[in-house]
């Protein structure tokens, strides 16, 4: 028998009792589907991390201050304690050679006020190095100068959602908004970032010079100092990230005296650390998702295995009639072969179809992000052919082996 006589032969035996074959390949399409959906929801959480590294930066440390025991043993939260200064951050820059990029950070919140619209944004007060630091350009307009810098002027650069927010199409260069009750001057527009790894708007932001946040916007808060509620640092090589970290560590103890044994009142936070750590967990939890998708693959070529078994037990007296009037044992297991693969790839085409849809709507509709891999989908359908061959192997064998004379004995 040549191949198209197999398959004809093998379509015909599975179309006699179709609903029992399509309630087999229910276990393909399962786990196939069940394949392509967890791969892609992985793979999808796995390119945000890769967003969030770019946006964040490999070779970048955060410094923030600590949270101190305090009266009745209650913990405050961090930025109770302004604990680092503008300073610190000179000391940063000047002692440790390998640092490029230092930058003080203030933070708040306030309604912004333009003509009769009006939103609720937050606010940072930034140094010049922050749009390095930030990796962060300028879609209109321009940066702040040293005279801004110097807290004596009102200039403010909005993000793209404040900017939508409260202006529209109409360009706002120029424009005077008001941050609560003072009024400030637009001098730039942020380039659109979106949404960032930890799901954030990262456009609803305003930016305005680190002293006037601190003179204007925290003016009555009676802030010591020079004092920043973060300071980030840009190391030129990533490799000298650890030897950095130890550096400002020892640099921030000194300066704020602290003694051997005695806890920091700041922490220094590694971002590659924080992003490897999560980027690893997640690929465990692909390969879990993924795993657990495969077993349903599994349990279903053993529906398959099952009803090929009693297919062959039920069809005794043809494999015997066969094998009498001339088929050999290779025929009648590449028939039964045939069989078995026809329900896999019908499942795995199923399966895969369902498997993309599904990806997609869960991308549409849920919150995980979704990519869908063609590579994954042909690893799919690999799985599927070799479900077939694996599981159709035994009963086509058994087949096969039977003695033509015992066969046609049966009833």
């Amino acid at each position: 028998m040549n191949v198209l006589e197999v398959l004809r032969t093998a379509a015909y035996a599975l179309r006699g009792n179709w609903l029992r074959s399509a309630l087999t390949s229910l276990g393909v399409i399962i786990g196939i589907a069940a394949v392509i959906v967890m791969v892609s929801v992985g793979q999808g959480t796995q390119s945000e991390i890769d967003k969030l590294v770019s946006g964040l930066g490999s070779n970048r440390l955060d410094i923030n201050p600590n949270t101190r025991r305090v009266a009745g043993g209650v913990r405050a939260s961090a930025t109770s304690f302004y604990t680092l200064t503008t300073r610190d951050a000179e000391a940063i820059r000047e002692e440790i050679p390998e640092v490029q990029y230092v930058g003080g950070v203030l933070r708040g919140s306030t309604q912004v006020v333009f003509a009769e619209n009006n939103w609720s944004a937050s606010w940072q007060g930034v140094q010049p190095d922050w749009f390095e630091l930030e990796a962060w350009g300028l879609a209109l307009g321009a940066g702040f100068d040293a005279r801004d810098y110097g807290g004596s002027t009102k200039p403010v650069i909005l993000g793209e959602t404040v900017r939508r927010e409260l202006f529209g199409d109409q360009d706002p260069v120029g424009e005077s908004i008001r941050l609560g009750r003072v009024p400030f001057t637009v001098v730039g527009v942020l380039d659109s970032k979106g949404q960032g790894g930890w799901g954030q708007d990262q456009d609803d932001v305003i930016l305005v010079p680190l002293e006037t946040a601190r003179r204007r916007l925290m003016g009555s808060m009676g802030l010591p100092p020079g004092a920043v509620q973060q300071i980030a640092v840009g190391v030129t090589r990533a490799g000298d990230l650890d030897y950095v970290q130890e550096q400002i560590e020892a640099l921030l103890r000194q300066r704020h005296d602290i003694q051997p044994g005695a806890e920091d009142d700041f922490r220094v936070r590694n971002i590659a650390e924080i992003v490897a750590t999560r980027t690893q967990t997640t690929r465990l939890m692909s390969l879990l998702l993924a795993a657990v998708a495969t077993i349903s693959l599994v349990v279903g070529g053993i529906g398959i295995m099952n009803i090929m078994l009693v297919s062959v037990t039920e069809r005794i007296r043809e494999i015997g009639l066969r094998l009498a009037v001339g088929a050999g044992p290779s025929d009648i297991r590449r028939q039964f072969l045939a069989e078995a693969m026809l329900i896999s790839l019908i499942g795995g085409a199923l399966g895969i179809a369902i498997g993309v849809v599904g990806a997609l709507l869960v991308g549409r509709f849920g919150s995980l992000p979704v990519v869908v891999d063609l590579q994954v989908v042909g690893l799919a359908a690999g799985f599927s052919i070799a479900t077939g061959l694996f599981f159709g192997y035994y009963p086509a064998r058994k087949a096969s082996q039977l003695d033509p004379i015992e066969a046609l004995r049966q009833q």
